[in-house]
């Protein structure tokens, strides 16, 4: 390689005869490459094998940007290596997201881990198994196609038998990934595409440390964060006194209005951090709109509009015509296990241990706002206790950090309580989509329209802005200027085009820079309400024109790989035509394909609803699902399944509430969830397995679909149609009684 390379994220392990080199490309090289073919996946970013993996004495490490969020991707990962490197499942280690170690593959988000982190694995592990071929050819002299690989070893047809730990020498992995890989055929496959029990489920099933908040450091000290009561209040007065006299008291840290407290154990920290707010005096200042019209609110907000989709068809014209509005409040992530991480300073660098979804940006925000150089952190992901998007991990990771910085050489533990994260943490944007369509005679759609009105989908750090703890300083970081994710992928707008075939359509996106509360990314971003108002918009389309809902989504979809999901969720239902529900319960179906350009999935669902009180719950829920070629089916049905489960509390329980000046949603009361009664009693999951094909995104393909399918049930069960989310059991008894 001539170009000049930017070393500022180099990091070089020597061990074992191997070299392991992570780092991000400068401009001057990507330029050299123009107009070559790229390699796939994250190797386009990271190409340099020794990136990915690792060969020594130790065994075999594979190393991945990704943060392990509870998708299971660690153990996909784990399962593609194997395959493609011919080595036993058990023997290999899996290293993810961390500055010091891994390659530099942005957040963790947008079910994009196995489509571009799991493609440059499978293919880094076919190049590497091919350069072991070859190094044993050469020592052998023998021609590479009469080597074959097994259990971590190549072997001649003499049974000549040559380590993978043997054959590797300095920098032999050191080489840049090829465009093209020999990867097996999938008919030969021993490890993909079959089920593997995920290894990260033992620790949390068993009471382990499984999670970030498990984590215990020799020395660790711990501490608790006093918040503001609201956003903007000022702190005005705080007499420590009474605090610095308890046991086990530590240290206050204050700078501004960011506030906390340090004691030797965590429940001295609790004690310490009630005294110092009960010391601490703020000034607030109303400044929240009126929840009770969140239509009014935020299609009355400046927005910044763009047609992201327009085509015209004169010809075709439509006799009946309807018009629908659907809203969705602001929601929490909801963390089971409130935020926490760990900060170490020591010698000048500052390590911390955070559930971040993205670790180098995230590093890019403490450095920020420590006004230190980037070389001087290092952020580690470890697993957290709930996740969803961009919750508080990243702000828990900038109070460890500005904590830490005053106790050097001392680990310091930095855990949320439970109204802390249901207060500060960014929620899921709330949204507001307007729909119209015309109907020909023949029941088909010809005229489509859609508007979208929402705030940005994702304020996650890159800048210390981003981080309470900045925000908060005395000398505070300005918050960003928000700004919308761009397509294909998009935030509010994704998925807002749809995937139907339709002559006349138009696509409005009204982005809402003001953020009336805090908000950035939650699970499916603006997926999850988009496709609930389009799938729920279809099914009254289908009722109007007198057709079953299944045969009027495969009435407008071109698509084959969706109409064969489509297809498999409602034969493995029982769907039919003209089927009507037992009483007090509901059919509903939907579909979608997530991004546009990820997975597919279609959910049919049956809802009783409790006419005497409005509950609804979902009885059962029947799933089919493409996602390319599947690595572990196990770890598929889990996301599909988990997809609806959360979809379902969303869409039934969930929102944000305020007043004036503050949050009142601050604990499991006031922000309920789906609760253990309500589980559904049956979810299946069909999977229609692409072997050789690309992996296709499917962590939350199912959040959209199965809100509309649970609404369309519901619909279904009682005449009524609701599309003000959460469904609730006071609006649908409201609407029974009506």
């Amino acid at each position: 390689m001539n170009s000049p390379v930017n070393l500022d994220r180099r990091q070089v392990l020597a061990g074992g005869g191997a070299l392991i080199v992570s780092f991000s490309l400068s401009d001057a090289f990507a330029q050299d490459h123009a107009g070559a073919p790229k390699p796939p996946g994250s190797l386009a970013t990271s190409p340099y094998l020794d990136a990915w993996i690792r060969i020594d004495a130790d065994g075999i490490t594979i190393f991945t940007g990704k943060a392990e969020l509870g998708q299971g991707f660690k153990t996909a990962f784990q399962q593609i290596a194997a395959e493609e490197l011919d080595v036993p499942f058990a023997s290999l280690k899996v290293v993810t997201a961390d500055t010091l170690l891994t390659a530099d593959e942005g957040y963790t988000s947008g079910s994009q881990s196995t489509q571009y982190s799991g493609t440059a694995i499978q293919n880094a592990a076919a190049q590497v198994r091919e350069l072991l071929v070859g190094e044993a050819a050469r020592r052998l002299d023998l021609p590479a196609e009469t080597l074959k690989t097994q259990n971590g070893a190549v072997i001649a047809l003499d049974g000549r038998r040559l380590a993978y730990a043997d054959l590797v020498a300095d920098n032999m992995l050191h080489v840049e990934a090829q465009p093209k890989s020999k990867l097996k055929n999938p008919a030969t496959y021993a490890v993909m595409g079959r089920p593997v029990p995920r290894v990260d489920i033992p620790a949390k099933v068993t009471g382990g440390a499984a999670y970030v908040q498990d984590m215990r450091l020799p020395g660790m000290l711990h501490a608790r964060i006093v918040r503001p009561p609201s956003y903007g209040a000022q702190l005005t007065e705080c007499d420590t006194s009474a605090v610095e006299k308890l046991s086990g008291f530590v240290k206050v840290v204050r700078d501004g209005n960011f506030l906390a407290v340090v004691a030797q154990k965590e429940f001295q920290a609790i004690k310490a951090m009630k005294a110092l707010s009960r010391a601490a005096t703020w000034k607030e200042q109303p400044g929240l709109p009126k929840q009770d019209d969140l239509l009014a609110v935020l299609t009355s907000l400046k927005s910044n509009d763009k047609i992201i989709f327009q085509q015209s068809d004169p010809s075709a014209t439509g006799q009946r015509t309807i018009e629908a509005t659907y809203t969705r409040p602001y929601q929490a992530h909801g963390s089971i296990g409130p935020s926490c991480a760990i900060g170490q300073f020591v010698d000048g660098t500052m390590t911390v241990w955070t559930h971040t979804q993205g670790v180098y940006p995230d590093r890019e925000g403490i450095a920020e706002m420590l006004k230190v150089p980037l070389s001087s952190v290092r952020l580690i992901h470890v697993e957290g206790s709930g996740c969803y998007g961009h919750n508080g991990a990243d702000d828990a990771a900038a109070d460890a950090a500005l904590i830490a910085r005053e106790l050097p050489g001392i680990p310091v533990r930095v855990q949320w309580m439970r109204e802390q994260e249901h207060a500060w943490e960014p929620f899921g944007p709330a949204m507001v989509t307007k729909l119209k369509a015309s109907l020909n005679d023949s029941g088909k759609i010809v005229d489509w329209n859609f508007d979208v009105w929402t705030n940005t989908h994702s304020m996650r750090p890159g800048g210390a802005g981003s981080m309470l703890a900045a925000q908060h300083m005395a000398e505070p970081f300005a918050v960003p200027e928000p700004k919308p994710l761009p397509l294909p992928a998009g935030g509010g707008d994704r998925n807002a085009i749809p995937i139907y075939k339709f002559p006349n359509a138009k696509v409005v996106h009204r982005f809402i820079p003001a953020m009336p509360v805090r908000v950035s990314a939650m699970r499916a971003l603006g997926a999850y309400h988009n496709v609930f108002s389009i799938e729920s918009f279809m099914t009254e389309l289908a009722e109007l024109a007198g057709i079953d809902p299944v045969e009027f989504r495969l009435n407008h979809l071109e698509d084959k790989r969706g109409r064969e999901v489509i297809e498999k969720a409602a034969k493995e239902f029982g769907w039919q035509k003209g089927q009507k529900a037992p009483p007090d319960r509901g059919y509903g179906f939907a579909f979608a394909r997530y991004k546009s350009l990820a997975a597919y999935c279609a959910i049919a669902t049956e809802v009783e609803v409790d006419r005497e009180t409005g509950r609804a719950r979902l009885a059962r829920a029947i799933a089919a699902v493409d996602s390319g070629q599947v690595v572990n089916p196990d770890g598929l049905a889990n996301q599909i399944e988990g997809a609806i489960m959360q979809s379902m509390s969303w869409t039934l329980y969930e929102a944000v509430t305020f007043d004036d000046t503050r949050i009142t949603s601050i604990d499991w009361q006031t922000y309920p969830i789906l609760r253990f009664d309500a589980v559904p009693d049956r979810i299946d999951v069909h999977i229609i397995n692409r072997p050789g094909l690309p992996f296709l995104g499917s962590g939350e393909t199912g959040q959209g679909p199965a809100a509309a399918s649970i609404a369309n049930a519901i619909a279904n069960a009682t005449g009524k149609r609701f599309r003000d989310l959460p469904l609730t059991k006071s609006k649908i008894k409201g609407a029974i009684d009506a």
